[in-house]
């Protein structure tokens, strides 16, 4: 899995018009990607960095501080541009197969006592948010 998170004042999500998720004071994104050998035990492992990294104010995590994440499935962060001027989207695993697991993350996410928002799986979504610091963190699974 994959993951960018930003460090926010604030962020919403939109579909259609209408606001699906929104948090309203300093917390994260966390944008997620799912490739095909992943499962429950790299969403836990995803879920448990986020949930306790270091990067809110004084040093503090999100469980430290029950600052919410809004987690937002992104299948883009598996893109392959190595050829041409058309990114591959092969990497990325299938909606039947991500879906669970950026639920899972979520699910891992508030089992530390956090306030997690969610995005809408599979929906064209307009993300507004306000990156502070700016602080902007790249997991991968692979190398955590």
């Amino acid at each position: 899995m994959r993951a960018v998170l930003q460090r926010v004042t604030g962020a919403s999500v939109r579909v259609g018009g209408e606001v699906v998720a929104e948090i309203t004071r300093p917390g994260l994104v966390a944008l997620i990607g799912v490739t095909h050998d992943d499962d429950d035990a790299t969403a836990a492992q995803l879920a448990k960095k986020i949930a306790e990294l270091r990067i809110m104010a004084d040093e503090k995590s999100v469980s430290d501080t029950g600052a919410p994440v809004l987690v937002i499935s992104q299948f883009t962060l598996f893109a392959v541009t190595k050829k041409g001027r058309r990114p591959s989207w092969n990497l990325a695993a299938p909606g039947a197969v991500a879906e669970p697991l950026v639920a899972a993350v979520a699910r891992g996410i508030a089992d530390f006592g956090v306030p997690v928002e969610t995005g809408l799986f599979g929906a064209h979504m307009e993300v507004a948010l306000v990156n502070d610091g700016p602080v902007t963190i790249i997991l991968d699974t692979d190398q955590m």
